[in-house]
This record gives C-alpha cells, structure tokens and sequence, in this order.
C-alpha cells in the first residue's frame, strides 16, 4: 500500500500533465529565490543617496498702505482688506509683496565622485515647474551639507542634474533597464516626507508604461513603496545598478498604494549625458501631431493588433512636411525601429542623431510606402472596389443627408451657412455630424453634432454619400471598426468607432 506522500505526489504529478497537455504556463525551472535580506546591498548604496531640500520665496499678497501687518491669509488679514478695499485704499495688485519662504523635500543619488548629483526636475522647480527655487542644499547621509547649483534641466522627461563643491563621494552606476522584467526585485531609496534615507523593496509590475505626464513617458510601474519626497531618488536592482528613478506615484491619498513609477535608466542616462556635456538636450524633430494606434483604430485599420502611430496634423515647414507625409499616414517604422508600445515613435525620433537622413516605412490608405525624411532638431517649447448596390442597407438618404446606420451617425454637407455657423474656414473639407444615436459606439467615444468628419480609414471625404460608401467598402472587406478623423474647433483628432450591427431587410412573401 502506498503512502499518503506518495498518493499526493502521484496526484500532483498527473494535474501537471495535463496541464502540460493544454498549453499550461510553466515557471522556468531556474527560477531566482527571493533574496533573504536587502541588507548588506542596502547598506552599500544608501551612502550615494542624498535629500534634496529646496527654499523658494513665494509671494502670498500685498500689503496695502496703512493696513496692519498680520499674518498672510488669516481671518483677519482678510478682514481689514476688504475694508481697506472698500474705503478705496487699495487697486488690483498695489502695495508691497508679501512673500513667504516655501520649503520642500526630494531625492537624487551621485553619479559621480566630483559631485554630480541626478534627480528629478519638478523636485527643484516651483508651482510652474519651470522657475528654478532660490537655493538648493544636498544632504548627505552623513550629515553633510552641500548647497547646489543646476548644471541643467529637462521639464520633458523630468531630469535634472545638479552639482555640488566636493570630491571622493560615494556614488552609484548605472545599470540596464531594457533587462527589466515584470517580477524582477527593485529596490527603492529615497527621503519620504522628509524622514530621511529610507530604504523600500518590491518587484517591477509592469513596463511601458504612459500615464499623461510627458510625451515620452515609457515609465516602470514598481509596489515597492514610494511616496511624496522620494521623487528623484534610485531605483536599483539585484546588482546594485540604478534602472530607474522616482517619479511619480498613482494615489487618491498622496500616499502609497503600490502604483508607483521610475524614469527607467535606458531613457535617463542618455538625457543626463546631455545636460553634463552641453547644459541642455537636443531632440531630434519631425513635426507632426500623432496619436497612438489604440485597439478600435487598429480594427479600423485591419490591423490584427495595435502598432504604430497615426498622424493627425502636420506643421508647416518641417521635416514631416518637406518629405510627403499626410495626415491620416500611419508610421510603423522609424530608421528600421518597429513603432510598438516598448517604442514610441516620439521616443524613437528623440534619439535619432540631428541632420540625418532616414528611412520611415509608412501606410497610407492600405498601401505601405517608404519616405525619406531629414531629421531637424526640436524647437524649444517641445483600395477595394465599391460595394454593390446590393449590400447598400447601411445608409438612409433624404436629399443631400446621408443617415449611416452602421455608424449611428446623420452627416450633412458642409454649405457655407453650416462653416460659418462652426466658425471654420475655407480650407476644411468634409461633412458635418448632424445627430448621434445615443446607443452606438460613436456616442460612446464622444462624437456630437457639430463635429466634423473629414475622412475615413485614411481616406478624406466631401460629402455624406462618399462617407456612406466608404462605410459600406469596410463592411464588405469583413471590418466590424472604422477609423474616422473628426474636427472639433481647431482640434483635429483619428478615433476607432466600431460598427452597429443592423438587421437586414427581408423580402415579403410573394401573394398566390
């Protein structure tokens, strides 16, 4: 008889064959244990990791003449203002400035033993997160105090690069971001709420991330604990290198709820090179307004996943415009790198070296194409035939309106009364959305009467009949999605709307 192990064994044994035999996921068998302690790695790097505090006067008011000196935006402070205001005594922004000091805490960690010091840019910014604060002191954990001075900055990434007068000090290397994988350790340092070097430790959750901050967020998303005043402080791995750099937390509190997210080190480090060599950063440029290729543009598209970048405007006299592209062209490769969510075609372009010559693998109306276009640098401040008449029960015509069933939209020509009614000039051509059925999916993505829809699946339209026809060519080529470019005062903007299903017509039975 065998044992009570050996049942359970032989059990556990069998599922795992099974599981085997319909594609289960099976952990790599090399698996990395969890570390028993951070310690002695801990104890290693928080030397090079420094609080960062900053001192800014901040103007709270003015003192009217003759009014008493009491404290700024008390009860009453504001009362003997309002009566000063009232006897005439004061006008708009008359008076001396009132100023408060405003303090506030961050992170950064040496990258040098000259004394340069990484962190983030809103950490040594005011409000605006433009003006630099008055006076920035580094402290180390040691207790040392340094006062800094900015060597340079970029709002665009969030990147800032101090240095402070000292040599020998310790410091931190970095490390490979692009070797990140989801489950990974990380380890956090940094200064939160000011309580001074404190050390947090968790896995990455996810890569790639965007979460509105930045044009060229591609940020990780970590649990290991961040909150306020860990901004610009490392993130490292197993190794001690620093993959990241805090940036920014995901909180309804201001506290942490284990969505946190890094600068990863692979975007960072060429910035920071930058702002040590020449005190700012060069990008590479092309000009044009893009939108991401979202799942229900994709559809639209025929795409059988998202890729790529759709562009939705084109500036005047820039590289995108002297090499051909239009709007509605979607780029999927840029100087042979594959525009996806780990690359994002501004990321991409960013650091293509300026004034060189390369290729951008495009697709336009269905077709691929290839341009050559010459990258600039950034400017400061940042067919299938028609469907027979057969299939033609998407649309409803009284006149010159087209009612797209398919789509839940009523279009209309766009007359002279209707573009001066919108306010829009000579120049836009397309049809105007006179109603929107509460129930499709248009409605859903916002579309409104009085939106204008200039064209479809990459093709400009100039009257309803044309939108109509080309609905009906992407119903027939077996698209359940549109993509539909749509204008909105002066925003032009691609949106994935997928197609109602509508019940076709039958014949009524022949009378004997």
């Amino acid at each position: 008889m065998r044992s009570r192990f050996t049942v359970l064994r032989s059990a556990m044994l069998a599922v795992a064959l099974a599981g085997t035999a319909i594609g289960a996921v099976q952990a790599p068998a090399l698996a990395r244990p969890a570390p028993e302690s951070f310690a002695d790695l801990a104890a290693q790097l928080q030397p090079a990791v420094v609080n960062i505090s900053t001192t800014q006067q901040v103007e709270v008011g003015r003192q009217i003449p003759g009014m008493p000196q009491l404290q700024p935006g008390s009860p009453l402070e504001e009362f003997f203002r309002r009566f000063m205001e009232e006897r005439g005594q004061s006008e708009g922004g008359e008076g001396e400035p009132i100023t408060r000091e405003a303090r506030s805490l961050g992170s950064g960690f040496i990258i040098d033993p000259e004394g340069y010091i990484v962190t983030n840019n809103h950490v040594i910014t005011g409000r605006d997160g433009q003006t630099v604060v008055d006076k920035i002191t580094v402290i180390l954990n040691d207790d040392r105090r340094f006062e800094a001075r900015v060597v340079g900055r970029d709002p665009a990434t969030d990147l800032a690069l101090l240095k402070v007068e000292a040599k020998g000090l310790p410091y931190v290397q970095w490390g490979d971001s692009t070797k990140a994988r989801v489950g990974d350790w990380v380890l956090a340092i940094g200064n939160p709420f000011g309580l001074g070097v404190t050390v947090t430790a968790g896995i990455v959750s996810a890569l790639h991330r965007e979460i509105g901050v930045g044009q060229y967020d591609r940020l990780i998303q970590t649990d290991a604990s961040i909150n306020r005043g860990n901004s610009g402080g490392p993130m490292f791995d197993n190794n001690g290198r620093v993959i990241g750099i805090a940036t920014a937390i995901l909180s309804p509190t201001g506290g942490n709820i284990g969505i946190g997210f890094a600068i990863p080190a692979d975007q960072a480090k060429p910035i920071v090179d930058q702002l040590r060599s020449l005190g700012k950063v060069r990008r590479g440029w092309l000009g044009v307004r893009i939108q991401p290729v979202t799942e229900d543009i994709a559809a639209g598209l025929g795409f059988k996943e998202p890729k790529g970048a759709i562009v939705a405007g084109i500036e005047d006299n820039t590289p995108a415009g002297r090499a051909g592209v239009r709007q509605g062209d979607v780029i999927l490769k840029f100087d042979g790198k594959e525009v996806n969510r780990q690359q994002s075609l501004q990321s991409i372009v960013s650091d293509t070296t300026i004034g060189s010559t390369v290729n951008m693998e495009i697709l336009r109306e269905g077709k691929p194409a290839t341009l050559r276009v010459t990258v600039a640098e950034r400017p400061d401040g940042d067919g299938a035939p028609p469907a027979p008449e057969t299939q033609q029960e998407d649309t409803k015509s009284n006149g010159d309106r087209v009612t797209s069933q398919h789509l839940g939209l009523g279009l209309q020509p766009l007359t002279a009364e209707v573009r001066q009614r919108l306010g829009l000039g000579a120049d836009v051509t397309g049809v105007v959305i006179s109603n929107v059925n509460p129930a499709s999916d248009a409605a859903a993505k916002g579309l409104r009467p009085g939106d204008v829809l200039l064209g479809i699946n990459q093709k400009r339209v100039s009257a309803p009949a044309e939108a109509a026809a080309l609905v009906d060519e992407a119903r027939n080529s077996g698209r359940d999605a549109v993509v539909l470019l749509v204008q909105r005062g002066p925003d032009v903007i691609h949106i994935g709307v997928k197609m109602m299903a509508v019940k076709e017509k039958t014949a009524a039975p022949a009378k004997k």
